[in-house]
């Protein structure tokens, strides 16, 4: 099962190599040449394939439960300022994804849209400590009756070079539900209240949609 943000992508690379596969019959006689550029037009359709992947997950929703919104790995768990909405310190935690991780983010938890919007910025590698603030992002706030609101990043990252966001103010979410889509590596940061319960330590893989992050 593949994510509907890649059918471009898909459809452009399976004509790539169809095409590369024969015109190389046609037109290259030497075997090890011809073969070898079959093989990488191969390749490269395999690679994006892998990127655009949706495995079809089934989530367990419970509202008293923060659930990775991404795969990929903890990279951060510290106490920082949130300048662009909280304006207050917050618990970020921070999941880095690698250009073989699946790339879809859902919903982490339930609620209602209050904020949602995208910032044009730079492409600094995703672990950067200035990548949240500079490069290219969106922020969107969701809030429910156990939590109140929590802050979710979409950070791109050196090769992400395009973000999609479906949340909308006003828009009432489901945990575990489609909230978007980052192409090309990148990462996730969360900004929970301070004194939060985290589920996670550094290093620690996470499947978006079935880690806990934390909880009330």
């Amino acid at each position: 099962m593949f994510h509907k943000e890649g059918t471009q992508s898909i459809l452009l690379g399976t004509f790539f190599t169809a095409i590369t596969v024969l015109l190389s019959d046609a037109f290259i006689d030497t075997f090890w040449l011809k073969k070898g550029i079959q093989i990488l037009a191969l390749l490269l359709l395999i690679v994006i394939l892998q990127f655009f992947r949706n495995p079809k997950r089934t989530v367990i929703q419970n509202e008293n439960q923060i659930l990775a919104p991404v795969d990929g790995k903890v990279v951060v768990i510290e106490e920082v300022y949130e300048g662009e909405y909280f304006k207050d310190k917050r618990l970020q935690i921070s999941i880095f994804m690698s250009p073989i991780n699946v790339h879809v983010t859902r919903y982490g938890w339930s609620g209602v849209v209050k904020f949602s919007k995208y910032h044009p910025g730079k492409f600094l590698v995703a672990w950067h400590p200035k990548a949240s603030e500079e490069n290219e992002r969106t922020t969107v706030v969701v809030e429910n009756a156990t939590f109140g609101a929590l802050l979710y990043r979409q950070i791109a990252g050196a090769l992400a070079r395009r973000i999609v966001n479906y949340a909308e103010e006003g828009m009432q979410v489901v945990q575990g539900t489609d909230a978007g889509f980052i192409k090309f590596g990148s990462r996730v940061d969360l900004f929970l209240p301070i004194g939060t319960p985290i589920n996670v330590v550094l290093n620690q893989k996470a499947i978006g949609g079935k880690t806990i992050i934390a909880t009330k």
